[in-house]
């Protein structure tokens, strides 16, 4: 894909400086890119890079003051940050632009695909698959009997989803992700042993979801595990069966929210944060990376951290105190030294 800088500046509603003719053929940062690259400046930090680097174009904001020459050629927008936002996703869109099926694939005639769909090769789509349009199906995808997939959903390579689980419109799942599998349950027997619990349940996924790679989200024992509108999972999170997560809350990787907890809309959840089962976090919390949550937090809009967690602030007056432990310990030992020596005088 090669573009021009006047092209360019037409997309992003911005004015050239320099020669509207150069062309550009990718994207580069702006202390590393080469000839034939485009690049941008939205970061003051990054400035002195703006007069050194060897992109053909550069994006900058309208009111960036030039203190040397630049050889680049100046694509001046509102927003550099947002106009760079705009041709990424641009980018990717033509990137991603596949459609078709490939060979070798496996589609059960009972299965339903809409318009403008892309299976990969060695995909696996099961009876009764129902596949919205608009869909994308990489490579070494499973996806198992009675599925519901809606519109715009894409599964990069190697997702796994197992029987009777929906996924709503927009909703993007990376690769080795596995939506389905039997939640843990386990019944202990008197002899010491576990008898398994069928996970009868299912999986629901609703609109505008996106799932990081190697996530597992775990089938209800019985009714389903929600992840509700809007909500974006990380890397390598466990979400327990019955777990619901309310819309347009984000956790970070390394999470882990046993079985039955319920949080709430717009939560920020923090990475390596272990959540215990069976209870609920309110709506608006914040949990701060490798805290851990024990009870129910049920105050809306709250910081916490620490493990057991504690309210944000609290947490870090006793930082404050810990750290001077060791001068604390040095003053005690000197009192109790004067102590003995007032009791040898008496």
């Amino acid at each position: 894909m090669q573009f021009t800088a006047q092209q360019l500046a037409l997309m992003l509603n911005g004015t050239v400086e320099g020669d509207p003719a150069v062309q550009v053929n990718q994207l580069g940062k702006i202390e590393e890119a080469q000839a034939g690259s485009l690049s941008f400046l939205a970061n003051p930090k990054y400035e002195q890079y703006l007069y050194t680097t060897d992109a053909s174009a550069v994006i900058v904001n309208n009111d960036q003051a030039l203190a040397q020459p630049v050889k680049a050629t100046l694509i001046r927008v509102d927003n550099a940050y947002s106009a760079i936002t705009v041709l990424l996703e641009m980018y990717n869109t033509l990137k991603l632009n596949k459609t078709g099926i490939e060979q070798p694939s496996f589609i059960h005639p009972s299965a339903t695909i809409g318009e403008n769909a892309y299976i990969g090769a060695f995909a696996y789509i099961g009876p009764n698959v129902k596949i919205g349009n608009n869909c994308k199906i990489y490579p070494q995808t499973y996806i198992a009997d009675d599925v519901e997939l809606a519109d715009n959903v894409t599964l990069y390579a190697g997702v796994k989803v197992y029987f009777d689980c929906k996924i709503g419109n927009n909703v993007i799942i990376h690769s080795g992700t596995i939506i389905g599998a039997d939640g843990f349950g386990f019944a202990p027997v008197g002899d010491g042993t576990y008898s398994k619990i069928a996970q009868i349940g299912n999986v629901v996924i609703e609109d505008d979801v996106e799932i990081g790679s190697n996530t597992t989200i775990d089938r209800a024992t019985m009714g389903s595990t929600i992840i509700r509108k809007g909500v974006k999972l990380d890397n390598l999170i466990q979400v327990a069966h019955n777990v619901e997560i309310m819309s347009n809350t984000v956790v970070a990787a390394q999470t882990g929210i046993s079985g039955s907890t319920k949080v709430g809309e717009n939560c920020i959840i923090g990475g390596q944060v272990g959540i215990v089962g069976h209870i609920s976090i309110a709506k608006g919390t914040q949990i701060q990376a490798q805290s851990g949550i024990s009870r129910s937090l049920t105050e809306e809009g709250k910081k916490w951290m620490g493990s057991p967690a504690q309210p944000y602030s609290n947490h870090m007056r006793s930082q404050i105190v810990i750290n001077r432990l060791p001068e604390l310990e040095k003053k005690i030992n000197e009192l109790e030294k004067i102590i003995t020596e007032l009791k040898k005088g008496h």
